[in-house]
Order: C-alpha cells, then structure tokens, then sequence
C-alpha cells in the first residue's frame, strides 16, 4: 500500500514541448516538489512514445522523482520522423492539441502548473511556443465541465507559471547559446514572480539532463553544451529556475518558493 503523500508544496504539473525540456527549464523545481513528498508529473508534447527520446525521458523523470512519462506522440518540428505517421506538434490542430493536455491536468489534479513562456524560452522554438499556447487555454478549459467532456471530470488547477529567463539572469548562457547560432530571447526583470534556488538539487537536474543522452552527445543542444562545461560553470547556470504567473498580472520579482 502506498503511503499518503505530504507536503508543503503544491502538487505539480510540467507541460513541455521535447523530451529535456523539463530538466532544462524546471528540473530543480521538480526535484524540490518530489523531494518534498508533493506530487509531480510530466506531459511531453513531441516525440512517440516508443522512441528513444522516450526512453531518456523515462531515465530523466526517474532521477527527478516525476514519474512516468505522459507523451502526446506529435512530431518535432524539425524532427518529422520523430513520431511516424502522427504531424508535427506546430501543424496539429489546436483544439486537438489542448483536449489531450486538459485529460492529463484532470488524470493528474495539479494544484500548479508550468509551461514555456510566450517566447518559446531563450531560442523561440515554435514547438515551445505552440506547448505554451495550448498549455494556457487547457489550463482555463481543465475546469470547465462542458469543454471536453469526454476528457474526464473537471479540474481547475490553481496557478499556471511558465519557465523564463529575465534579462539580468541569461548570463553566460546568452554567449554559449549565440555561439551555436541561437538567438536569446529575455523577458524584463518585473515579469519575474518566482526566482527559485535550485543549488539543493542542482546535482540530480544535471543528472537528469544528462540522461537525454543523444542530445547531450550533439553540439548545439543545451544538454551537449552543458555537458562540455565544467562542473562550476554550469552549477552558474543551472543552480536558478525563474517562473513567471501567468494567471494573475506579472509583478515585482522575488526571492520566494512556487507556491499557492
């Protein structure tokens, strides 16, 4: 029998567009929220489920105490073949897209979810900013009983956070990415409400971003840029999570907890 979970955190749901994203973008808050006994799960957006990209997610989530992985089997929009016979992510019709993240938000009952922000993160990925669109319109429509009803029960979870990075805190990460032809792309620092200290868990979201292995072996990817570093620079880089809510007005930043 599996005891009762307990925690001072609130329950917690990812929404990312690619097997990494999670680790990359939120890894240290899921580690938190799972070592605090808080329930954690993850929806990826891209890739089929029987692929390898699959099974590093698997490893990922293993080490980030987030469960097993919930994919949505659309294909990357530069990966075509990384789910055969299915489109990819930015041609899938929308509506289609947010009824499969609204029957996982009912099947997992989060009180917190996080996404991309509107930006697609630092590299404006169209697969991130499709992940963010649709994630803002499931997490309206989770609670609403005559949208979807097909999808299960109604759950309307309590706040919607997505991922960021403010101008001030892309540091040394803004140069390691324009130096492989990525663009960077900040938010202002006052659109930052939550900037969490991940150092506690920074070793096992290093881990877990390792574990995508066939990225991390590439030059371009984040994990294979990561993985080049030494141990100093990327605790710099890896060690903060910054989250803007995306429910309420964005405020003034702080030094505080995701909570609700």
């Amino acid at each position: 029998m599996t005891p009762a979970r307990s925690s001072s955190l609130p329950s917690l749901l990812g929404v990312f567009g690619h097997p990494d994203d999670e680790s990359l973008l939120a890894g240290g808050v899921l580690a938190q929220h799972a070592a605090a006994r808080a329930a954690t799960a993850l929806v990826t957006a891209t890739w089929a489920p029987d692929s390898h990209r699959a099974d590093e997610l698997a490893d990922a989530l293993a080490i980030l105490g987030a469960g097993k992985p919930r994919m949505l089997g659309l294909a990357d929009a530069r990966v075509p073949h990384s789910a055969p016979g299915r489109p990819r992510l930015c041609d899938a019709p929308l509506d289609e897209v947010v009824e499969g993240i609204v029957a996982h938000i009912r099947a997992v009952k989060p009180q917190v979810i996080i996404t991309h922000d509107a930006y697609g993160q630092l590299t404006g990925h169209p697969d991130h900013v499709r992940t963010h669109q649709a994630t803002v319109i499931a997490f309206h429509a989770a609670g609403l009983e005559h949208r979807y009803p097909q999808a299960g029960a109604p759950w309307q979870p309590a706040a919607l956070y997505a991922a960021t990075h403010p101008h001030s805190g892309v540091g040394e990460l803004g140069a390691l990415l324009a130096a492989v032809g990525k663009q960077v792309l900040s938010v202002p620092d006052e659109h930052v409400t939550a900037t969490v200290d991940v150092t506690a868990w920074s070793e096992q979201k290093m881990a877990a971003i390792l574990a995508h292995r066939s990225e991390a072996a590439r030059e371009r990817p984040l994990p294979g840029i990561l993985a080049r570093l030494s141990a100093p620079a990327r605790e710099s880089i890896i060690a903060t999570e910054f989250y803007t809510r995306l429910d309420a007005a964005p405020g003034p930043g702080g030094q505080r907890q995701l909570t609700v």
